[in-house]
């Protein structure tokens, strides 16, 4: 979606298909003035949208507190949670938020301002690959598909790894696409390997080996199904292994060094062990990720059989771009269905992918292909429209659906709306218009469903017992999570807590320190008797069951605050402003 789109004289695989021109007989990519704006919008709607909602538990609270902690200790080595060592992943993330923080403060905003970076740039190198690789229009497109596409979209706004990672990892398939092209000369081809070096050394970073397994798998099997073996040749691998090292091994030397405990719970556990053995309560169908692919390509879905289809097909000369980014695609999400944990980011990086074989679909697809893309996407929005209220007319989803349902019927009319307008334009053999009406559409009505997740957010984190709690917590105040872990509270309340009765994916990090948690309820009972007694202030936050045993049990208890999924209570049992 860059306006270098726009220029001539770049190497084109497939002949282009004709266009119907836009006003003023230019077509799409063609039209600079049209090509900023849609390049502006997407940037600034995009950002704008990071700070319209509650950070939303468990990753989003986890990895802002992480790094507001980063911020606040200026330990950027060993990286906590809670207080607590936390080395079930590598930094990257953390420390680009600790940075965001220290530049413009906490926020929602702040804390997922990297996750949407990242999404612009794979946004961005996925449309310029296509330029180089493909053609002018072909990237255009594929930065329109990949801009719109709801799993890359909902990725972008959400903080979590999984964009991070994906942000990495399209660096690597851009460059590796732009660097191995039949035509590339050498100072181009060295230059772009050895960013795609670069970019698996940061994937390794953001979330361990999978940054350079998975690209390495993916070009052992191209190089077998092309029968591509020069490709080996042109890798600098010597400079390329070189800058890799430089830029993925200091951090895990320098958290060796200080906490020896890392290496083997990092490597071992958290990659051979994690991905081989279940009980991780993240197992799922071997179907779980194809489940998911299927709505995270929307709108774009009717075209995915006729982007499968491209990716098979053979190109003239040795490198095939179109294999490789099928191969891209299909092995990551077989590499991840065999594993025993499973979490629906696991797959973002495959997108990028499968926006350039859709982008390389939609430049020569016929008006059959067109007309049915359209009239999916249109039949999804109808869909929308007709389930939402229907389940609340059956009593389903109650208040909580009832607040989201406007957003989804608003989601459901764009999408109706555009699916239409686009089926009238595939008709017209209005190419460019109909791929244009297609993303805006999704793009607007996926931001829709976004915005209005907030009414589920805000419970989820507890944001509304935020200033009640506030209004009664002091310096003084001892901070208990009980029977579980308040992801996003910490953060929202620049506290950490005592940890009561619960491990989980602190278990590793309290055997290194086990004085941050009282692992018995009785002991916290008797310290709580105890503070309650002498006036010392103590608050804890607990879930209802924890709440009903502990009354039972006679321990003095005031609420501060409650919802449906947790209560705030002190021990001090008459109110006083601190």
């Amino acid at each position: 979606m860059t306006p270098d789109l726009l220029d001539a004289g770049t190497a084109t695989q497939a002949r282009p298909a004709r266009t119907a021109p836009l006003s003023g007989g230019k077509v799409l990519h063609e039209s600079r003035a049209l090509v900023w704006l849609l390049l502006g919008a997407f940037i600034v709607v995009t950002l704008y949208a990071l700070g319209v909602r509650t950070l939303v538990p468990p990753d989003e609270g986890r990895y802002a507190e992480m790094a507001r902690e980063m911020f606040a200790t200026g330990d950027w080595i060993t990286t906590r949670l809670n207080g607590i060592k936390y080395f079930e992943k590598p930094p990257l993330q953390t420390w680009m938020n600790a940075l965001t923080f220290s530049l413009f403060g906490l926020g929602e905003w702040q804390a997922r301002l990297w996750t949407g970076l990242c999404g612009i740039f794979g946004v961005l190198m996925t449309a310029w690959a296509g330029r180089v690789v493909f053609s002018p229009r072909v990237g255009l497109y594929a930065g329109l598909v990949l801009a719109s596409s709801l799993f890359w979209l909902a990725c972008s706004q959400i903080s979590s790894l999984d964009m991070g990672l994906a942000g990495m990892m399209t660096a690597t398939l851009a460059s590796v696409l732009i660097a191995q092209r039949d035509g590339a000369g050498d100072g181009e081809r060295r230059a772009w390997m050895l960013a795609a070096w670069a970019g698996m050394a940061l994937a390794v970073l953001a979330k361990g080996l999978v940054g350079i397994v998975l690209p390495g798998a993916v070009l052992v099997l191209y190089t077998a199904a092309a029968r591509d073996w020069h490709v080996w040749r042109r890798l600098h691998l010597g400079k390329g292994l070189l800058l890799f090292v430089a830029i993925a091994a200091p951090w895990f030397i320098l958290v060796g060094l200080r906490n020896p405990e890392q290496p083997h719970f990092f490597f071992i556990h958290e990659h051979f062990e994690r991905f081989l053995t279940p009980g991780h309560r993240r197992e799922g169908a071997w179907y779980y990720f194809i489940a998911l692919l299927l709505p995270g390509v929307v709108p774009w879905l009717g075209l995915l059989p006729h982007s499968v289809a491209a990716g098979l097909a053979r190109q003239p000369g040795r490198f095939q771009p179109r294999l490789m980014l099928l191969i891209w695609a299909g092995f990551i999400v077989f590499f991840f269905s065999c594993s025993s944990s499973k979490l629906p980011g696991y797959i973002v990086p495959v997108f990028p992918a499968l926006a350039l074989l859709t982008a390389v679909c939609l430049d020569t697809a016929g008006r059959r292909a067109q007309l049915a893309a359209a009239g999916l996407l249109a039949l999804m929005g109808a869909l929308l429209l007709v389930a939402v209220p229907l389940a609340l007319a059956k009593g389903h989803g109650g208040d909580e659906l009832r607040a989201y349902q406007p957003w989804l019927l608003g989601a459901g009319v764009l999408l109706l709306g555009g699916g239409a307008l686009a089926w009238r334009h595939a008709w017209r053999a209005q190419r460019d218009l109909t791929v244009l009406t297609m993303a805006v559409a999704g793009f607007c009505a996926i931001h829709l469903v976004l915005a209005g997740f907030e009414v589920y957010g805000k419970g989820r984190a507890g944001a509304d017992l935020l200033p009640a709690i506030r209004a009664e917590l002091t310096p003084k105040t001892k901070l208990y999570a009980v029977g579980g872990y308040e992801q996003s509270m910490t953060y929202y309340l620049e506290r950490t807590m005592i940890l009561v009765d619960y491990g989980d994916e602190f278990t590793f990090g309290l055997e290194q320190q086990p004085e941050l948690t009282l692992r018995r309820m009785d002991d916290f009972i008797a310290q709580w008797r105890n503070d309650a007694a002498v006036g010392v202030p103590d608050m804890a936050i607990l879930g209802p069951a924890q709440y009903d045993m502990l009354r039972e049990r006679g321990l003095p208890m005031r609420v501060v605050a409650q919802d449906r999924r947790r209560l705030a209570v002190s021990n001090q049992l008459s109110k006083e402003r601190p």
